[in-house]
């Protein structure tokens, strides 16, 4: 994968990313808000949270992977057979205009 392509994906993954740093950071909070509260329920609530913290971070990181991939798998594609990916999208392009301007 090519700089540019990395500069693409990490300018279209930024805004989820920086919600779900965000997200995790007040649940940490929380956690260290709720420390030393030894109530049965505050307590199975902190596990509870830390469990979806944890699980949170693995799909995340899956997605990441899956979609990184997805990308590498697509560029090569694209490098390999550039007149037909330029044709494709062509086609697709033609389609799409000819099934908006249908519409009305």
């Amino acid at each position: 994968m090519n700089n540019k392509t990395k500069h693409t994906m990490d300018k279209h993954q930024n805004p989820v990313s920086d919600e779900l740093h965000a997200l995790t950071a007040d649940a940490q909070a929380l956690l260290s808000a709720t420390a030393n509260v030894a109530e049965d329920k505050v307590v199975e609530a902190r596990k509870r949270l830390s469990s979806a913290i944890e699980k949170g971070k693995e799909a995340w990181s899956r997605v990441q992977e899956t979609a990184s991939d997805g990308v590498k798998a697509t560029d090569d594609m694209i490098r390999k057979h550039p007149y037909e990916a330029i044709g494709l999208a062509f086609g697709l392009g033609a389609l799409v205009g000819y099934v908006l301007t249908r519409r009305d």
